[in-house]
Formats: structure tokens, sequence, C-alpha cells
């Protein structure tokens, strides 16, 4: 298959393992109680893969520790990159690692700042087998107080959402940008099921089912929902061929945000706009 092609298809699709697909669809047509418990499990279920070549240079270069979260009971890898005191906070996507905006850090320190950035538990090298948007969240809060304060953050897809709901929740920051954000917590588990070759009834019993779980509406932390009443000058990038997040999350996003500009862009999708040399130059713009 192409790269053309895969830039096609949503990451998801991509990485589910056949035999997983096969045994969701029987336990589907078996029932869809049942299908929503697996699904569920594979939902909090990162995938890991090898560190692409063009991060090693951030990965060999940072000063990295392993860090426990208390308040969740996790441990994430934390990497320091550069040594300004002006920081930055880089926030991956599921599935994503702490190098994954790599080629944004190597811009910001050329013009004197330095990030701080993590893996999420059971993401990259940080232990564990599943996780979710709650991890990330709390991770933000803690770095904020041991090694914070951040001048700015950017947050990629699911970072983008843990970015904008611990900035309702207090983060400092004079800056935010988000790329290829999500705004439905009930549209990613439907589009999860979808993905999955699952039914519609499976994909809200697995809403459910988080809901109970966590004891609230899951929605309560869509994108759309956290952006509501964040006054700090914000950036809200997508491109109009995202197969993973439809583009229509940003638009929602920004209409929520006091303080936002929205950049959409075409044929980049959802991986390749991160590397991307222009969305990259605007995006080192915008912060400094």
């Amino acid at each position: 298959m192409t790269k053309i092609d895969k830039d096609l298809i949503p990451v998801q699709a991509l990485l589910i393992p056949k035999p997983i697909l096969y045994t969701g669809k029987i336990l589907d047509w078996i029932s869809p109680f049942l299908a929503s418990r697996f699904a569920a499990r594979l939902f909090l279920t990162p995938f890991k893969y090898k560190r692409p070549e063009r991060e090693k240079t951030m990965a060999i270069k940072s000063r990295k520790e392993n860090v426990l979260i208390k308040k969740i009971n996790r441990e994430v890898i934390v990497y320091s990159y550069g040594e300004s005191n002006k920081k930055i906070l880089l926030v991956h996507g599921w599935s994503g690692s702490g190098t994954q905006l790599s080629m944004i850090a190597d811009q910001l320190l050329k013009i004197g700042y330095s990030t701080i950035s993590f893996d999420a538990p059971a993401h990259g090298e940080a232990p564990g087998k599943r996780s979710n948007m709650i991890h990330f969240i709390e991770t933000i809060h803690h770095l904020e107080n041991t090694h914070g304060p951040f001048y700015a953050a950017i947050g990629h897809s699911l970072g983008g959402m843990s970015l904008l709901r611990a900035t309702k929740l207090g983060l400092g920051l004079e800056k935010l940008v988000i790329v290829g954000t999500a705004n439905s917590i009930t549209k990613i588990t439907k589009d999860f099921a979808k993905n999955l070759q699952l039914g519609n009834k499976t994909g809200r019993l697995m809403k459910q089912y988080f809901d109970d779980h966590y004891g609230e509406d899951l929605d309560n932390y869509s994108g759309g929902i956290s952006a509501e009443g964040i006054k700090t000058p914000t950036l809200v990038i997508h491109d109009k061929n995202d197969v993973d997040v439809h583009y229509s999350s940003a638009l929602e996003i920004e209409s929520k945000l006091k303080n936002g500009r929205i950049l959409l862009t075409e044929k980049l999708g959802h991986r390749k706009i991160l590397g991307d040399q222009s969305i990259i130059k605007q995006i080192v713009t915008f912060i400094s």
C-alpha cells in the first residue's frame, strides 16, 4: 500500500490486526453488549510503534526521566529538550509519544525556547497497557507544577483535547496550539466502533459503558465544551482531508473560544501535518 493510500485510511483501521477485527465482528453478530465490552478494552489500549528516524535526534538529546503521577498512580517518561527557561509543553496524540512533535520542537529551540514533553501512560516507553484522556490531563497538571511554568502548549489530536480541558481547569498559558483535535467524545466512540467494523448499537453501548464506569457523561471532555470560556489566545489547526478527525471539529471548537484563530489546510491529513514546514513556521510565529 502506498503512503498516499495510507493517508486516506484512519490510523485505527491501519493498526488494528485483522484477527481482532474478525473477533469483534463475530461478537457484534452474537451480542452487541459483548462486542461493546471488547471494543471498550481496545479503545483504552494504545498501539506502540517503532520510533521514526525523524524523532531520534530529540530522543537522544533530551534529558529523560521517569516521573510518577501520584494522582493516577501511573508512570510517564518526561523529555526535557533544550536549556531555555522559556518552556513549551508538547502533548502527543493517542498511540503517539513524547517525540511525536520533534520537528516543531527543533524549530522552537532555534528561536530560544525549550520543550517539555512526555510519553503518556502505556505510550512510547512508559509502562502499562491501557490509558485514557484523564491520564493525559493529570500528567499535564503535574508537569505544570514540577517542570513549568509553561509559556505555551501544543497538542495533537487527543493531546489537543487534553490541553483544552486542562486549560479550562486552570492550566496557565500565554498561547495554545491544537492540531487535528476532535470535538465530540460520542463521535470518537462511534467512529472507533465503525473502524472496528461494528454496528452503531455497539458504539452507543460502549459510550454508555464509559459514562457509567467514570461516573459522568464523558462528552463533558469534548473539545467544544472544554473550549467554552477559554480566553487564552488559541490557534486551531486542522486539515480538510483528515480522515481520523473531520475538520468540522475545528470549526466547532474555534466557535467556542474567546480568542481563537483557525487555520485550515489541505492534503496533509491527520499525521503529515505535524511535519509540514509551512505549518510549523506558522505555529512558531504564533507562539513567538
